[in-house]
């Protein structure tokens, strides 16, 4: 039973780190781009304009987000 825990709090810590690093990517990406340019992002299942300022901002708020989760994962174990 506690293998099968320690499993799960594994498995969930990794996805946690590809989502920290996917929304770390997409930040790169972002600063690469001209500020004059738009870029979509993604809410739900509908794509909104935005300009790279507030998508930046947007993910780096889900970067801080992801990167508690995978803190208070971490005190948990």
């Amino acid at each position: 039973m506690a293998a099968a825990a320690a499993k799960e709090a594994d498995m969930k810590k990794m996805e946690l780190m590809k989502e920290v690093r996917a929304h770390q990517v997409a930040i790169g990406e972002l600063n690469s781009l001209p500020p004059s340019r738009a870029a979509y992002q993604k809410t739900c299942n509908i794509f909104f304009r935005k300009d790279i300022k507030s998508a930046v901002a947007s993910q780096q708020k889900q970067l801080d987000t992801a990167k508690a989760k995978l803190q208070k994962l971490d005190q948990a174990s």
